[in-house]
């Protein structure tokens, strides 16, 4: 006997699948915690998980615990800079294929060449656009969500 949708509507069906559809884990390394709270306004107000980390070393760290989708990197971090950060994410096995979007304040062309050259796939500089950001890591991610359901807020 076919089930049909309202019985299945009725059943809570619909809630009990987006229950078991996790949201999409985004590690935000940012050492400047404006803009790491902007960003995290911003991605969990469009449904993504996420994860922070101030510094390279605990990006590493953050990254094998949580195991996220997608990484925003700053360089400009405490210590260590974005760079080594990348390093340690490509020489791991575990983390080498998570796509890293760049999101900088620096802006010199020899900064965008060697983050691309060192595996990130794309380059942002700050101060960015909300829209902007969402499109890249909808892209990054390959999702195809339609504009009106993006949630914009200030720019970061």
């Amino acid at each position: 006997m076919p089930i049909r949708i309202q019985e299945m509507v009725d059943e809570g069906l619909p809630q009990k699948i987006e229950q078991k559809m996790a949201n999409k884990k985004i590690l935000i390394v940012e050492d400047d915690p404006y803009v790491l709270k902007a960003m995290h306004v911003l991605l969990q107000a469009n449904r993504y998980d996420t994860f922070m980390a101030a510094d390279a070393a605990s990006s590493v760290v953050e990254a094998r615990k949580y195991r996220p989708d997608l990484i925003l990197l700053d360089l400009g971090l405490p210590n260590e800079s974005g760079f080594v950060a990348m390093e340690r994410f490509q020489a791991n096995p575990y983390l080498n294929s998570i796509p890293i979007i760049i999101v900088s304040g620096r802006t010199g062309h020899d900064d965008r060449v060697c983050a691309m050259k060192a595996g990130a796939i794309a380059f942002l500089e700050k101060p960015v656009d909300d829209g902007e950001l969402m499109a890249v890591i909808r892209q990054a991610l390959g999702e195809s969500r339609e504009p009106e359901r993006l949630v914009v807020t200030s720019g970061i």
